[in-house]
């Protein structure tokens, strides 16, 4: 059949060379054979060869699974389910949360064959952080992009059809998720306080650098729940403060909170009685601004207005004297931020204060209920990463320690009479001298020693703590009675060194005391701990904005009272 199919083929080109070459050319008739031609190529071998078109046409489909995950680069582990099934059992100390209910919804995903596919559908079902949750990292070797996964995702989709796609990565069990949001708001802080108490031990997780946190396992499981629960309102009344005119300033942080709390859909509801947290936007730079006499000394205007508008919520909602402010918080970076509150005793008290100036011998920080800030300067917004990282290698920083800043306060005029221009290896400076700063500017100088100090001022906190962070120098903190940044979830002992006050004369002693195997490793831990420090021009997972949220979160879930019956 073959040869005889041949032969003709043969013929018809013969045929058509010969009517090409003597004869003018008929388009349409050349056309025409052309058809003809295609038509019967793809008909004979039809009844000529079934067997062999039939398998070319239906090629094997791809593998229903893989050992790795859809980004190519995470391994599952056969234990991995059945400590999350253990783990996620915890959720029957809830009441409306049945105790069997949650096993038997992770349990009714399996078949009669144990494959691979039944491991992967377990994970999928567990709650919070989806198992290929990811988080921006500066190794693009570790790194997995959401959206890569997405792209790779709709791929593996399109080619092996929805049903298998649904056995693949089965969406969160309907019920479950139902079952936590319909708890009520205090249910659910109850049923996430009993999570975290409990949380499954992380050793290996590929975002979070356990050296740095105090717990790691706390911090990944509350910030999990964070994410699968946590609800905001924010009060529209008042007067809203325009943050234009902060966004270079160090007082930036008040800003730039609420700016991408406001435009965050994920945590921010418009239903008050679904909120676990309420926000009292406003911000004690701008009302420095509006509110204070230069050079009075007299700060009541500024205690009067937050009095005011305190009360006037109260008068108007219901939910600030359901628990006396308990749930309710502010964000104030400005010096005079506690100052300010002094007038209203229950926002003073019971209220979730995030400040930058967590000064406990004031008595307005409570340790444990409020939240102590960072101090964050950005010289150009579009581009916060701006001069981040780039230290020098340990052999080529000929500093030891530096500072530069102006004089005031207590402690850097006794750092000056001690340190300034005593030492060779001690660069300590007021405002750094021009002649200075041509040579090596205050960044260079700072990437170029082990240590930067950062001395308090008028209050304990100072931006160079985050710089020193930014900049990979470690920071020595001279600032008594200082509760530091995120203190309830980092462990600061692992990337920075506190000095008391009173040691500043032994500084040097201190410092070259320090052996080369810890210093390699507080450095080490500092650069891991830079990107909880970072602002993004959209938030990210573990930076800066969520790492304040988390910590208000974190604040609140501690507060909660689990009766013996939970």
């Amino acid at each position: 059949m073959a040869q005889l199919l041949w032969h003709v083929a043969e013929s018809l080109r013969r045929e058509l060379l010969r009517s090409c070459v003597w004869n003018k050319i008929d388009w349409r008739k050349l056309f025409l054979v052309a058809a003809t031609l295609t038509l019967v190529g793809i008909l004979v071998p039809s009844f000529a060869f079934p067997n062999q078109l039939t398998t070319w046409f239906h090629s094997s489909h791809p593998p229903a699974y893989s050992s790795k995950s859809p980004n190519g680069s995470m391994h599952l582990e056969q234990s991995f389910p059945e400590a999350k099934v253990e783990e996620f059992s915890q959720a029957s100390i809830i009441p409306g949360i049945p105790r069997n209910f949650l096993n038997d919804s992770m349990h009714s995903e399996k078949s009669s064959t144990e494959t691979k596919v039944e491991e992967f559908s377990q994970v999928s079902t567990t709650p919070g952080i989806p198992f290929n949750s990811t988080v921006p990292s500066g190794d693009k070797n570790v790194s997995i992009s959401e959206q890569g996964n997405s792209v790779s995702k709709r791929r593996r989709k399109q080619s092996i059809g929805n049903d298998e796609w649904n056995k693949l990565f089965p969406p969160l069990n309907p019920h479950v998720q139902r079952n936590i949001l319909s708890l009520s708001p205090n249910a659910a802080l109850a049923y996430a306080k009993k999570e975290i108490e409990h949380a499954t031990i992380v050793t290996d997780d590929p975002y979070l650098y356990g050296p740095i946190f105090r717990n790691v396992s706390v911090f990944k499981r509350s910030y999990e729940l964070m994410e699968t629960i946590l609800k905001v309102y924010i009060y529209r009344d008042g007067r809203g403060p325009s943050f234009i005119n902060l966004i270079s300033m160090e007082f930036m942080l008040e800003g730039w909170f609420m700016k991408f709390m406001e435009a965050n859909k994920k945590f921010v509801t418009k239903n008050p009685k679904k909120a676990h947290l309420f926000y009292l936007p406003y911000s004690a730079r701008q009302l420095q601004t509006e509110l204070y006499v230069p050079n009075s000394h007299d700060l009541r205007p500024l205690s009067i207005f937050i009095k005011d508008y305190v009360n006037m919520i109260a008068g108007k909602y219901p939910f600030w004297n359901r628990t006396h402010g308990r749930d309710h918080f502010l964000v104030a970076c400005h010096d005079w931020g506690p100052y300010t509150l002094t007038m209203h005793e229950e926002l003073t008290k019971n209220a979730i204060k995030a400040l930058c100036n967590a000064d406990l011998s004031e008595g307005v920080f409570v340790a444990r209920k409020d939240v102590s800030l960072p101090e964050t300067t950005i010289s150009i917004p579009r581009r916060p990463h701006r001069n981040v990282g780039g230290g020098l290698s340990v052999s080529k920083r000929p500093i030891l320690a530096f500072f530069s800043g102006h004089m005031h306060g207590r402690v850097r005029p006794n750092l000056m009479k001690y340190w300034h221009n005593k030492d060779e290896d001690m660069k300590i400076y007021g405002p750094l001298p021009s002649v200075i700063s041509r040579k090596m500017t205050y960044v260079q100088h700072m990437k170029s020693s082990r240590f930067c100090l950062c001395p308090r001022g008028y209050e304990v906190n100072s931006p160079r703590i985050v710089e020193a962070i930014y900049y990979e120098c470690v920071p020595v903190i001279i600032a008594d009675n200082f509760v530091l940044p995120f203190d309830e979830v980092l462990d600061w002992n692992a990337f920075s060194i506190v000095v008391p006050e009173k040691d500043i004369p032994k500084l040097k002693e201190i410092l070259m005391a320090i052996p080369l195997e810890k210093y390699l490793t507080l450095l080490t831990n500092l650069k891991m701990v830079q990107k909880h420090f970072l602002w993004n021009p959209r938030p990210v997972k573990y930076d800066l904005f969520h790492m304040i949220l988390h910590s208000i979160w974190f604040s609140r879930v501690n507060q909660i009272q689990i009766s013996q019956s939970y």
